[in-house]
């Protein structure tokens, strides 16, 4: 039986339009995305997971000299990307279970994760495993407490969910990364929960 979580494609694709406009450029994210950067060689290569139009996120990132994969599930956001920049890499797929069949220097997904079930979650660490090359970085961003709910967005539910601090933690050691720096309900940032790690490299 489909549950709430399952219409987020859906309102995504529907309204691509609509979430660009209400998406703000004021980039309040800026220091965080600093302190990914600064693990990210000066070329380096990032897949944004669940990038959204490529505004501001991926577009600071593109600015900032790196080159960008960015995936979406919904595909007018994901034509919104590709007239903007056409020169990085778009790609209409679903974050969960996604297998690109290369490594990044850096993997972030801002704001886009938490519309997940806290058992997709789960396993979007393995995700994260396969593309997040050893010493390269993982950013993304939480609920601060375990939860589900559906919220009201231009008059149609939104779903969020969250695991609980612990359960980041262990998933993010069991997986590979040592965390670097943690905030939770960053108020300089909007209120975001955000972690940002570092893949571990094996002798």
């Amino acid at each position: 039986m489909a549950g709430p979580a399952d219409g987020i494609i859906d309102l995504y694709s529907r309204r691509a339009d609509d979430w660009d406009a209400d998406r703000g450029r004021s980039l309040i994210e800026r220091p965080w995305l600093d302190a990914f950067l600064a693990q990210v060689p000066a070329h380096g290569r990032v897949l944004d997971l669940g990038c959204g139009s490529g505004e501001p996120i991926a577009g600071y990132l593109v600015r900032q000299g790196r080159r960008v994969t960015g995936v979406d599930a919904a595909p007018g956001l994901i034509d919104l990307c590709r007239a903007r920049f056409p020169d990085q890499d778009w790609r209409v797929a679903d974050m969960r279970g996604l297998d690109l069949g290369r490594t990044f220097d850096g993997v972030i997904a801002w704001h886009s994760a938490f519309h997940l079930t806290p058992g997709d979650q789960r396993g979007l660490f393995s995700v994260h495993a396969r593309h997040v090359a050893p010493g390269g970085a993982l950013m993304f961003t939480s609920g601060s407490t375990a939860d589900e709910s559906v919220g009201e967005w231009r008059g149609e539910p939104l779903y969020h969910a969250s695991l609980s601090p612990e359960a980041y933690r262990a998933a993010l050691d069991e997986s590979g990364f040592d965390l670097i720096d943690h905030r939770i309900d960053d108020a300089a940032c909007g209120g975001a929960t955000v972690w940002l790690s570092r893949r571990r490299v094996r002798e």
